[in-house]
């Protein structure tokens, strides 16, 4: 291994002890208890080695637990051939509130909400969060409709696209708020996940159907639909 590997590697390996030992801190004493001074003495590194990797606390926190800001952005874009741009979105935000709802039951993601909701500050980092997920979906969005329009599609591209990711992403975040608030049992996760694939279907169906008639979305077909939940989209 050449010396620029090991250093690249031993830089990996900090950054990842760094996360570990901020991210147990935050889950035993409270995000806004804990300060950059504690991980760094935590981890035995010195905190300007945090600051190397992390820019801020709130990145420590989010760090490896925000996939869905650029994940629905990145459904449209890398979508399979022949799946229209609200089938891939459709799809993955289905799969996403699911696998959401999953990680309710595991320890790690109960303690990941238990920090979250004790602290107004990743509160607001979380709503930041959102507005970017919010823009980067638009612009996939807009992309994908100015390059292909959709037979039908009677609004502007750059519209539609502002409509369908300001609504969607509305739905999905609302359901989050409601899922962990309270926090469910985790006997009754497996019955949850279910219900929250069906329900999340069924919303953004209904939706999707409401701009297709108002000409924001082309006519659906049935590429990227989700088997059981959902109407053609």
């Amino acid at each position: 291994m050449s010396e620029q590997s090991l250093r690249a590697r031993k830089k990996a390996l900090t950054r990842a002890h760094v996360l570990a030992t901020a991210q147990r801190l935050f889950a035993e004493r409270g995000f806004d208890a804990v300060t950059i001074a504690d991980v760094a003495a935590a981890a035995d590194v010195a905190v300007q080695t945090v600051f190397n990797h992390f820019a801020t606390k709130e990145e420590l926190y989010w760090s490896g637990r925000a996939p869905w800001v650029t994940g629905p952005a990145d459904a449209v874009r890398e979508r399979p051939a022949g799946v229209t741009p609200l089938g891939a979105l459709c799809r993955h935000l289905v799969e996403s509130m699911a696998g959401f709802a999953q990680r309710l039951g595991e320890p790690e993601g109960r303690c990941a909400v238990a920090a979250l909701d004790r602290s107004p500050a990743l509160q607001a980092a979380e709503r930041e969060l959102h507005h970017e997920a919010e823009r980067l979906l638009a612009d996939a969005l807009e992309e994908a409709l100015t390059e292909e329009p959709p037979a039908g599609l009677t609004t502007p591209p750059r519209l539609a696209a502002r409509l369908v990711a300001a609504t969607w992403l509305s739905v999905t975040r609302s359901l989050v708020l409601t899922l962990r608030d309270p926090l469910p049992e985790p006997a009754d996760v497996p019955v949850l996940v279910a219900e929250v694939r069906a329900t999340t279907g069924r919303l953004l169906s209904r939706m999707q159907a409401d701009l297709e008639d108002a000409g924001v979305a082309g006519p659906g077909t049935a590429a990227g639909a989700v088997p059981g939940t959902l109407r053609a989209v």
